[in-house]
């Protein structure tokens, strides 16, 4: 179902990566305004908190504070177990089912306490917490604290592909199960007996129910977008907008067919990387038989130099969402991708989803064998 929250609660968000951003945006402008009143002034209630562990977000802070979305921006040093040596050998398997439950007991209280240290807020200050992939550090945290939080699905309709909370806890999960719902261990999305509910783009799709399941379609959000929404939204993610809106102007300047490449860090290896990617380019990178003019839009989080390894290609900025170029006028005649999902890339005719059987030609398979529902698709 679609939840409405109360628009005069003091929220707080919690973001990983430039899509949970992008989301939260949404749900600031697009849900928490009066619908049936579009051109109210807005006025900025939330925080937005940037988790700086696996994600450089540049300037993002800086501009997402100028944008007046938010009423404060705020960056997280959060700290991965990784971090800290005791928990690296809480970590360790004991051979003992027994054992490794024990174990598993301590290191969810200590990765707590030992996180304590680095948040930056106050979390009890807030009527709402929203939380963007709680299986990180964060929700150890809250629910160490037993901080009540709205939990939110880490990438669009991500668990239909891969449900880690189950994966995770596979052996003796219904023990597992009850155990994080009572709070003696916790387990993400959904599970922790402080979240509250487990939000998702589509409910219809998952293959295992969820406890606390609610429905919030982005769709639905972005249909409460002015069209002065999602020009401060762009300007916020995009620091030079003219320039890529040059670049894409420049693609349809050869006369060519237009594909959009989205890249991912797949394969450790940046060689096969490459490799992967031009052969991605050769195979895929023509519309009905034509060459096609090839704009790779690089992920935030691949280090593969695609200004030097793809020079002869239209190579985008990194560091925003793809759901970005539905709002800047972007035409594409296909998008072309591995495990990223394109059904939110409005702006192309083709959509052509890869999966596991390409990334069978790159690495050996058991590697991604828990990706599920991973098929080639290609949608008109």
């Amino acid at each position: 179902m679609k939840k409405r929250y109360n628009e005069n609660n003091n929220r707080i968000y919690i973001c990983h990566t430039f899509y949970h951003v992008y989301v939260a945006c949404l749900k600031e402008f697009g849900q928490f305004r009066n619908p049936a009143n579009k051109d109210q002034k807005f006025v900025p209630k939330a925080t937005l908190v940037l988790s700086k562990m696996s994600n450089n977000f540049c300037d993002l802070a800086a501009r997402a504070k100028e944008s007046g979305i938010f009423k404060d921006v705020i960056e997280f040093d959060e700290k991965d177990y990784t971090f800290f040596p005791e928990l690296i050998e809480l970590k360790k398997d004991r051979g003992s089912s027994l054992k490794n439950l024990l174990q598993r007991i301590k290191f969810c209280k200590r990765m707590g306490q030992l996180e304590e240290e680095y948040v930056p807020v106050d979390f009890t200050k807030y009527d709402d917490i929203y939380v963007f992939c709680d299986s990180d550090p964060i929700g150890y945290y809250l629910a160490y604290k037993k901080i009540r939080y709205h939990a939110v699905e880490d990438g669009l309709n991500c668990l239909v592909y891969r449900d880690t909370a189950y994966e995770d806890n596979k052996g003796n999960f219904k023990i597992k199960k009850l155990m994080a719902a009572l709070g003696i261990i916790f387990i993400q999305n959904g599970y922790s007996k402080y979240c509250l509910d487990m939000e998702v783009n589509d409910s219809m799709v998952l293959d295992r129910p969820i406890p606390k399941l609610v429905e919030v379609e982005r769709e639905w959000l972005i249909q409460g977008l002015t069209d002065k929404d999602k020009e401060i939204i762009a300007k916020m993610f995009i620091a030079n907008i003219d320039e890529l809106s040059s670049k894409l102007a420049s693609s349809k300047t050869s006369g060519k067919p237009i594909v959009l490449i989205l890249s991912e860090p797949l394969c450790q290896d940046l060689e096969v990387r490459k490799k992967l990617f031009k052969d991605m380019i050769s195979e895929h990178g023509n519309v009905d038989g034509k060459e096609a003019q090839i704009v790779i839009k690089p992920h935030p989080r691949d280090l593969l130099d695609y200004e030097k390894e793809f020079s002869e290609h239209i190579i985008l900025d990194s560091h925003f969402p793809m759901e970005i170029l539905n709002f800047i006028g972007a035409e594409f005649d296909k998008v072309v991708t591995v495990y990223t999902v394109p059904s939110s890339i409005h702006c192309a005719k083709e959509k052509v989803y890869l999966g596991n059987d390409w990334m069978d030609r790159y690495e050996d398979p058991s590697l991604h064998a828990k990706v599920s529902n991973a098929g080639m698709k290609v949608t008109k």
